[in-house]
């Protein structure tokens, strides 16, 4: 399928043809990209729920993990980090594949609530070949049974363990980047506002995509009811499940919700997508445009019509212009690093 450049929508676009499409707060059909409705029937999940959580981590992992059954030649490896707190970094590279090379450092999505390092194992099985990269994904412990700052403190870790063995996995440590869709994403961007402050090592570029980065959930998009894939009850499920007896506080470290972060200055070049049927949409242009006066430069897509996860939608031209768009970020940035 050939994939043709879209016109992005600017977000005052967007809004504008929100308010004539929403009754009451609630999204349409008609707002969701033609060819991504007739597929939202195999993602309409139950709302979740405390006793249904082990229930849903299992059919969404299930989902995630289908994909993997696909023949490859990148060869995946899992060093135990902190055995007591189950912090794994799985490595990927492709055999025979000489060092150091850079590497992208990823954290599972999932609502801080689900998921596993072996969901991001599509993408680094494409990436190590396509790009000459080493791929490294981090476990996590999930909420609620690890509140923050357990799984951010996990995702350091991992970084860390990445940096010091360097030199054994085959690794440059001036070409590391991070990435993270969705919690995901909000774990990367407070990940690289930690690594900022602790300044204890330095990562090249932050990737983004439809990041999870306001608790406060105030924006007119997070406010929407009918968004498919991450309702605005999905949501809160998952920033008090994260944030336990610290939800609702004022005094919340930035780390937390990135989005509170006043300085965003001396941050890493970002990439940031997001759908305009997204609730974390307005945060995320947000979170864009404050990096970009802060002197960040960061590269922001908004894809007119897509939902929270539109990756998932893999034959579809959205997904394949945003994942056309990605690789083509990580390539300048990779050809920006080289030494």
């Amino acid at each position: 399928m050939a994939v043709r450049q879209r016109r992005e929508i600017d977000l005052g676009a967007a809004q504008a043809l929100e308010a004539r499409a929403v009754v009451i707060g609630r999204v349409t059909p008609n707002l969701v990209d033609p060819e991504i409705v007739d597929q939202l029937a195999a993602f309409q999940f139950p709302p979740l729920t405390v006793d249904g959580l082990a229930a849903s981590r299992q059919e969404r992992e299930a989902m995630f993990l289908a994909a993997l059954d696909v023949p490859t030649t990148v060869e995946s490896v899992d060093h135990v980090v902190d055995e007591a707190r189950g912090v794994v970094v799985r490595v990927h590279r492709e055999p025979g594949a000489s060092g150091p090379l850079p590497c992208l450092f990823s954290i599972h999505g999932g609502g801080y609530v689900m998921g596993t390092r072996l969901m991001d194992d599509p993408m680094h099985r494409a990436y190590c070949g396509s790009l000459g990269i080493v791929g490294a994904s981090v476990e996590y412990r999930l909420s609620p049974e690890t509140p923050y700052p357990g799984p951010l403190e996990d995702c350091y870790d991992g970084l860390a363990w990445v940096m010091a063995n360097a030199a054994d996995l085959g690794i440059d440590p001036d070409r590391v980047g991070i990435y993270g869709g969705s919690a995901g994403g909000g774990l990367a961007a407070g990940l690289a506002l930690l690594v900022r402050d602790r300044d204890e090592f330095d990562i090249a570029f932050q990737t983004l995509i439809c990041p999870m980065l306001d608790d406060r959930q105030i924006t007119p998009s997070s406010q929407l009811e009918g968004l498919d894939i991450w309702s605005r009850d999905s949501n809160e499920f998952g920033w008090r499940a994260y944030l336990g007896p610290r939800y609702a506080d004022p005094a919340l470290p930035i780390y937390a919700a990135p989005a509170r972060a006043k300085d965003l200055s001396r941050l890493p070049p970002a990439y940031i997508a997001v759908g305009t049927i997204d609730g974390f949409r307005d945060e995320d242009v947000d979170y864009a445009t404050r990096l970009n006066q802060a002197g960040v430069p960061c590269e922001l897509h908004v894809y007119p019509g897509g939902p929270h996860g539109y990756q998932m939608f893999p034959f579809t031209e959205m997904s394949q212009q945003s994942a056309l768009d990605v690789t083509r970020w990580l390539r300048r940035q990779l050809a920006r690093l080289q030494p």
